[in-house]
């Protein structure tokens, strides 16, 4: 499913956008504070009718106004579709497919699939484990959404556990329950540890060999570090029942695949302790690209990939490899400030997208033309345009 084009009212700094995507490469390309980061955030919006930048989507919704809206269009070799989103704080998301109210876009098969990377999102590989088990359960509903119920009935299970430790901490529960929980548990727990291990064996040479394309040097891999050693459910109930003491002492269960975590590897060091900001950024890069090339073959295409300022920090030979794998195949989209830092963006087969932010001169109403320098030059392709931000106190 390929995205095509996207509307936006009200979202962030825009006041009014729409933008026509290529079916491969798209280069969004402005000054920094021009809006280019809102525009990804748009298409993530448009796409799984949540924020990849914030929990508080009132940020969302442009300054002054009531409600932000977005309409994706999207198809593929056998139909057309449309997407939208409108949202205005403190009221229920309006979520619809081709017009038809929706509970979850995620949910639906005529959207595409996406993934995204932003500077920030550094966190997956610096931040808690939790942030991780939370993004390789996201890859597995991905690759097998069938599957995505197995995650759900684990965290179900570990709620009821959970509470009844904290019952019979208080005095109001007996242990008497406590082994058909830990069966319960075990069960959905030792098909999610199995889940998990068979996508990380699945991702891991990909990755390997991402990594190494991008140039980070050195022996690199993905592992996956499960909190037990159990080969089965009766084997993980066990190692419960094991800790069962400690567990009410506490009041909550602290073993599992609830602690589980996903190690990035190099040279037999984790990259997040031991590695530069330039080779985490190569490591998640390198996962994206992994993911996404297993989703290729799993689903038979590739998601819609989004990078923000992902150039800045590569010299020009990661450019000219990363920029090579995004042309294999599939849909990207890429930020930058300058296009002469994404190598091919004047082939005619790249999408180019010129955003222009409108300045206002602090005490005045009248609007100035936007600096030099942010028009493309003349037209290579059919997909050349511009996109004028209009409303922007909130540019990213």
């Amino acid at each position: 499913m390929i995205a095509t084009s996207l509307t936006v009212r009200d979202f962030r700094s825009y006041e009014a956008a729409d933008v026509r995507l290529g079916a491969g490469l798209t280069v969004i390309a402005g000054r920094n504070g021009a809006g280019k980061t809102n525009l990804l955030e748009a298409l993530y919006f448009a796409c799984t009718g949540r924020s990849c930048r914030t929990a508080n989507e009132r940020e969302c919704v442009r300054f002054g106004a009531a409600l932000t809206r977005l309409e994706l269009r999207c198809e593929d070799a056998h139909e057309r579709h449309v997407l939208s989103v409108g949202f205005q704080p403190g009221e229920a998301k309006r979520l619809k497919v081709d017009g038809a109210a929706v509970e979850r876009l995620t949910d639906s098969s005529a959207r595409p699939l996406v993934s995204v990377f932003l500077p920030d999102r550094l966190e997956l590989v610096l931040g808690a484990p939790a942030l991780r088990r939370s993004h390789l359960d996201q890859v597995i509903a991905a690759l097998w959404p069938a599957r995505a119920a197995t995650r759900r009935a684990y965290s179900a299970a570990l709620a009821q556990r959970n509470a009844l430790l904290t019952g019979i901490k208080a005095g109001r529960s007996g242990r008497a329950s406590l082994p058909a929980w830990d069966a319960e548990l075990a069960r959905h727990g030792i098909e999610l540890m199995r889940d998990r291990a068979a996508t990380v064996e699945r991702l891991a040479p990909r990755f390997a060999e991402h990594a190494a394309g991008l140039g980070l040097e050195g022996e690199v891999e993905l592992r996956y570090r499960p909190r037990s050693k159990a080969a089965d459910a009766a084997g993980l109930a066990a190692e419960l029942a094991e800790r069962m003491d400690a567990d009410v002492e506490r009041g909550f269960t602290g073993h599992g695949p609830h602690r589980d975590d996903l190690a990035f590897r190099r040279e037999g060091r984790e990259l997040r302790t031991y590695g530069s900001r330039g080779q985490q950024r190569l490591g998640l890069l390198a996962l994206l690209l992994a993911e996404r090339e297993e989703l290729a073959a799993e689903r038979g295409a590739a998601p819609l990939l989004l990078l923000d300022d992902v150039m800045s920090e590569l010299d020009a030979t990661r450019r000219e490899r990363l920029t090579t794998l995004l042309r294999r195949g599939g849909q990207a989209v890429i930020t930058t400030t300058e296009l002469a830092h994404v190598p091919g963006a004047e082939q005619p087969d790249v999408a180019r997208i010129a955003i222009s932010a409108i300045a206002r001169p602090a005490g005045s109403d009248r609007e100035e033309a936007p600096p030099a320098g942010l028009r493309l030059p003349p037209p290579a392709s059919t997909i050349d345009q511009d996109v004028l931000v209009t409303g922007g106190a909130r540019a990213a």
